[in-house]
């Protein structure tokens, strides 16, 4: 006999709540939601290494550079999301737990998470009319997918492998950060 079993949708409120008590961090997904793995070290040197360089160029300016705390809420696709590292530089974004209006997004990947980053997540961050730079940075090897929005509003994609130089900007901050930079202390 088969069984149909009713699962229950968690309205956001009740998500962004439960994410405050909870130990564990999820994302949210139309009303379900998912537990996230935890990291190892390559990755978070990675994102370390990404978010401090991209945090000394924005000191006493109008951006915040935030790491896998901070959640990313994509409301096409009605979900929230916890990249790795985020630049905000709008005004508007004020909300304590969440950022809507993100210019810079970056995943590190892992086997875990690499499929989701690449697909689910390249196409709700996309939907993000703010977004203009998303990474997507190896952790086995120096190299970079550089998702970028031109003045036409459309994403092109540059590759960095072994070395180079990403040049982000978002309004008026800029910033650069080699390759070198990225992959600093991180045993390949």
């Amino acid at each position: 006999m088969n069984v149909a079993v009713v699962q229950r949708v968690i309205p956001v409120q009740e998500y962004l709540e439960g994410e405050l008590q909870s130990a564990v961090r999820h994302e949210y997904l139309a009303g379900e939601v998912y537990a996230m793995a935890g990291a190892g070290e390559k990755h978070g040197r990675i994102g370390l290494n990404l978010a401090f360089h991209l945090r000394a160029a924005s000191r006493g300016g109008p951006c915040g550079v935030f790491m896998s705390d901070m959640k990313v809420r994509v409301n096409h696709s009605d979900g929230f999301y916890y990249p790795d590292v985020l630049v905000t530089c709008d005004a508007q974004d004020t909300q304590p737990y969440y950022k809507q209006f993100p210019c810079l997004i970056a995943e590190v990947l892992s086997p875990a998470t690499e499929a989701i980053d690449r697909r689910e997540k390249l196409l709700a961050y996309r939907q993000l009319p703010s977004l203009l730079h998303y990474l997507l940075v190896s952790q086995e090897q120096r190299l970079v997918e550089w998702h970028s929005r031109d003045d036409q509003g459309r994403w092109l994609l540059t590759v960095l492998e072994g070395s180079g130089v990403l040049d982000l900007a978002c309004r008026d901050w800029r910033v650069s950060v080699s390759l070198d930079d990225l992959y600093e202390d991180v045993k390949l």
